[in-house]
């Protein structure tokens, strides 16, 4: 193990990493009041437990008040941030993990219209799409203000114990003055390419002389922002020539892209069914052409591509950051021979997509991340009074619930109507950008086999069958049938989209689908419905489309529907089908107005969530010890007690996932979670 690259340690001035995985700097949303209290510190504390050999906090820790949070950031302008940081950084030095810290100025990529209400600033005032918000130019006393802000964010960074920290320069303040997309000024920090980095080489300067010669200083920058109106690649490699030839910067960064749309941002951070480590050749030849120690990060999500990408000398430290949110313990698995048991970043950018929601990080199929003080990452404890525990269905609760009872020691046994586990994921995964989804299943069902719990496929379970295994605990994880049936009339003459998705039903020449859902389902069912050359018509009463779709993973759908010419039609409800002769005849209302309207269409598909299949779980509800109930006050405290309410019940009983109600795959892996580590 000696040998493996990812376990050599680097050295960047008297600064000893162990190893050469990293967190890049993100921001999870879990600050308070713009500190990294208890939760933001056990998300970085549980990565030092895994191994981790740098985690990198913030995505960024804001400089001046005028900068105000996008994404929950921390308030690096404030004097309270130092103690947290410190305790922080304290309990991952435990680990022997390094700590840094991402500082920046956001400009335009924020909005005016909370915190302070200061207004936004950029190098010239060209807005941001993403954000919104129409920045003024900065002046020179905005300039001068903000050099000094970093500069005492820094001398605050350092206090708090630090071992260095990264200034952020793609999409944000600084960077706005290196782009000719941004920068339209005429004085001295604008035109030609000295003027225009000259007030990030003021911004680093100052900051070195804050913090001293030995201290860690490194920045996070764009070294080509692929894109016509932007930075070229050539004077992005002579702005970092420029930074590093400075002598005070410590190491790159290195990131290619600019991320002012959805779209944009999907190429610097690719989701689910683009290309994996897009920019990691690009990263070598940065440094390659300037000798200077480079990080990097961009969908770097498995240990082999991470091996390569230091054993070939690309890069010094690389960044597996969704992947350490899906499996915090990637290093310590490595180093016990276990890297077949690493949880796998499956690519959804759940995480990613809620915090640009407005949301925290949660990663679709780790509910512990983010919830450290509540839920464990691996199953420590084992059950005191080992018991026998049956589980109906074989989707992503079902596996959840059997991994964590029998990792608790309990036996286990799974019934599964079909002849293979996956639930509503195997439908997912029909849709060829999405199949890493499986990795959700495959990894739990691998965990199961070593845990010997025993599976039973083709049975559909019913009462008799289940009774006659003598369980202590049920679980029922049945999930949910589509629900076609939320329009007043002709429901019958409709489809489900899950009828597309599977094949089940074929696909006519002019289709309507109304999605009053607006989650994957329907913007699956239509694009396979747009890919077959069909003219489609999506009909929907939101305000908004895909209200329950982040926009990085709408990206690919929006662009398939432009391209496809999908009609798309808000704010109306279909109110019934009726048939006429070979055609169907939809009338059409809305919420805003009593007008309808009539159109004909060869078919209906309709997608509007899930009904439980629950007739197995009320039938087994009266002969439980529960009655089928849950402590909701101990659930959500992080250690349930069982309900015995009914002494003359047989075993205990619980639902989750869709067999509750219709949510997603991340709901569902939680409700079997912090359920089963307490049974």
């Amino acid at each position: 193990m000696n040998n493996d690259p990812l376990l050599k340690s680097f050295k960047i001035k008297n600064l000893e990493i162990k190893n050469r995985l990293m967190t890049s700097a993100h921001e999870p949303s879990y600050a308070e009041d713009g500190m990294p209290k208890d939760r933001y510190r056990l998300y970085h504390v549980e990565r030092a437990k895994g191994g981790i050999g740098l985690t990198m906090t913030a995505g960024s820790a804001v400089v001046s008040p005028d900068s105000p949070p996008a994404y929950n950031n921390l308030h690096a302008y404030k004097d309270e941030i130092i103690p947290w940081l410190k305790k922080l950084t304290d309990e991952c030095h435990d680990y022997d993990t390094k700590v840094m810290i991402q500082i920046t100025h956001l400009g335009r990529r924020t909005n005016w219209n909370h915190s302070d209400w200061l207004p936004v600033l950029s190098a010239s005032p060209v807005r941001e799409p993403a954000h919104r918000s129409f920045p003024k130019e900065a002046e020179d006393w905005d300039i001068d203000r903000i050099i000094n802000d970093y500069a005492i964010a820094a001398e605050r960074i350092k206090q708090a114990g630090l071992d260095g920290i990264e200034i952020e320069a793609y999409g944000h303040f600084l960077d706005s003055f290196w782009s000719p997309a941004t920068n339209k000024r005429k004085d001295l920090y604008g035109g030609s390419l000295e003027n225009r980095v000259s007030f990030s080489l003021k911004v680093i300067d100052s900051v070195r002389k804050k913090v001293g010669n030995d201290f860690i200083l490194g920045i996070r920058m764009v070294t080509d922002e692929d894109w016509n109106k932007g930075l070229s690649k050539e004077e992005g490699i002579k702005i970092a020539q420029k930074i590093t030839s400075s002598n005070k910067i410590d190491f790159l960064n290195v990131i290619k892209g600019h991320i002012d749309t959805d779209a944009s941002l999907t190429k610097v951070i690719p989701i689910q069914g683009m290309p994996s480590s897009p920019h990691l050749d690009f990263s070598g030849e940065i440094k390659k052409l300037t000798n200077f120690p480079v990080f990097h990060a961009a969908k770097i999500n498995d240990v082999a591509t991470a091996r390569y990408a230091i054993s070939s000398g690309k890069i010094d430290m690389v960044g597996m950051t969704r992947a350490h949110i899906a499996d915090p313990h990637i290093i310590k698995k490595i180093i016990n021979k276990k890297e077949n048991s690493i949880r796998p970043c499956v690519g959804a950018t759940y995480c990613l997509d809620r915090i640009y929601e407005g949301n925290e990080a949660l990663c679709i199929h780790n509910p512990a991340t983010g919830r450290e003080k509540f839920m464990p990452h691996e199953i420590d404890v084992k059950s005191k009074n080992k018991r026998k525990i049956v589980i109906v269905g074989s989707g992503p609760a079902g596996l959840e619930a059997a991994r964590v009872c029998a990792e608790k020691g309990n036996q286990v046994v799974v019934f599964e109507a079909l002849n293979e586990p996956g639930g509503q994921i195997n439908l997912i995964c029909r849709s060829d950008r999405r199949k890493d989804m499986k990795g959700i299943i495959d990894w739990r069902f691998q965990q199961c086999h070593k845990l010997n719990v025993k599976f039973i496929f083709n049975t559909y379970a019913n009462k008799e069958i289940i009774i006659q295994e003598k369980a202590d605990i049920i679980i029922i994880a049945t999930g949910g049938t589509p629900n076609i049936n939320n329009i007043d009339k002709g429901s019958e003459y409709a489809c489900s989209t899950w009828d597309i998705i599977s094949g089940s039903k074929g696909i006519e020449e002019d289709v309507v689908l109304y999605d009053d859902n607006g989650s994957f389902p329907g913007l699956q069912a239509a694009e396979k419905i747009a890919n077959q050359g069909s003219k489609l018509k999506i009909i929907s009463p939101e305000r908004f489309f895909s209200p329950e779709i982040g926009g990085m993973n709408y990206v690919p759908y929006a662009r398939n529907f432009i391209e496809k010419n999908v009609n798309i039609l808000l704010h109306r409800r279909i109110s019934k089908i009726d048939k006429k002769d070979n055609h169907l005849l939809l009338s059409i209302g809305s919420d805003y107005s009593d007008k309808i309207e009539k159109i004909e269409t060869s078919q209906v598909v309709i997608e509007h969530g899930t009904i439980p299949l629950d007739d197995l779980y009320f039938e087994l509800k009266k002969d439980s010890y529960n009655l089928g109930s849950i402590d909701y006050y101990s659930l959500v405290d992080g250690k349930l007690k069982e309900s015995k309410i009914n002494s003359q019940g047989r075993y205990y009983l619980y639902r989750v996932g869709d067999a509750i109600s219709s949510r997603n795959i991340h709901a569902a892996i939680y409700d079997s979670l912090r359920i089963c580590k307490d049974l």
